[in-house]
């Protein structure tokens, strides 16, 4: 970190995110929510196609801060090597707007995620859970299993993956955890606790049907409305939670294309203050699109550690 001038505000460039575990973002995110922040009135994503993927401009203000996420998506980087995600975080003084710190982007969104999913499941998920199934074995698997052990007595996890080797791979990162951790196919949703989605796939990944009433699933992969991992079976099953309702009828492709309609969905203020009803004789569904104020949230957290 390299402080500014006597004169001037404090300036950091943060390379990483390594100082905040996954339970402190989700106590960060949980702490805006209960200081009165609406979800619903927090400003919109832009998103500009350009030749190798999207970029996106994410702006928040929330108590003593504000800040702009710039992230590029390129869905082309993987094959060379690259990260998918690419971007930085400007966090500014609220007061001010002053520049106080600049943070990758692409760690921040891998902190940010799992950490509002975290936040979502300490909720829905069974006091009991221990059998975690996972899609997807990307960096989103690895912070989702290590936000979900921070949350949940986990000692299981199922591993379903396109591609033979991550998936190989996220299972021995669990086994040197201490969880018994194996490959398999999606039918392994029919014995789990908690379902998580972390891919970029387009078309649903399992079959709802196949879901234990007492389970709870989370989809975080996607924020366009002709995309999602899960599908209208689950949905039509399930009782729904998102992160705001008013972005979830723009972004959230899963429910989107299952036709919702009139039902009831319920925002993630009115899940960690209590006011929402969580049942346990069907799953419960959290939908994740991603919003600017968890990320402000989080960057903040990142910055008071950082001092």
């Amino acid at each position: 970190m390299q402080p500014g001038a006597a004169d001037e505000p404090l300036q950091y460039a943060v390379p990483g995110v390594g100082r905040v575990t996954p339970g402190q973002a989700a106590d960060a995110i949980e702490r805006v929510l209960l200081d009165g922040l609406d979800p619903e009135t927090a400003p919109a994503r832009s998103a500009v196609p350009v030749p190798a993927g999207e970029l996106l401009m994410m702006p928040a203000a929330a108590g003593p801060y504000a800040g702009v996420k710039i992230a590029g998506v390129a869905p082309a980087n993987p094959a060379r090597g690259l990260p998918r995600i690419t971007g930085s975080y400007l966090l500014l003084d609220g007061p001010t707007l002053q520049p106080v710190a600049l943070l990758d982007g692409a760690a921040l969104t891998a902190l940010r995620t799992p950490a509002v999913t975290a936040v979502a499941l300490r909720r829905l998920a069974v006091p009991e859970a221990a059998h975690l199934v996972v899609f997807g074995a990307g960096p989103q698997a690895y912070g989702h299993l290590d936000a979900l052990r921070a949350i949940r007595p986990l000692t299981r996890l199922t591993v379903v993956a396109r591609s033979a080797g991550p998936a190989a791979e996220l299972a021995g990162y669990a086994r040197g955890l201490g969880l018994k951790a194996s490959v398999a196919g999606p039918e392994a949703v029919a014995e789990a606790d908690v379902v998580v989605c972390c891919t970029t796939a387009r078309t649903p990944l399992f079959d709802g049907a196949l879901v234990p009433a007492h389970a709870a699933v989370a989809a975080v992969g996607s924020h366009e409305p002709d995309a999602r991992e899960v599908d209208e079976v689950l949905v039509g099953r399930a009782e729904l939670y998102v992160e705001a309702r008013a972005v979830a009828a723009r972004e959230a492709g899963d429910l989107i294309m299952a036709g919702v309609g009139g039902r009831q969905v319920w925002n993630l203020a009115e899940l960690v203050r209590g006011d929402v009803l969580v049942p346990t004789d069907r799953p419960r569904f959290f939908k994740s699109v991603g919003m600017a104020w968890e990320d402000l949230a989080v960057a903040a957290e990142v910055h008071r550690s950082g001092r």
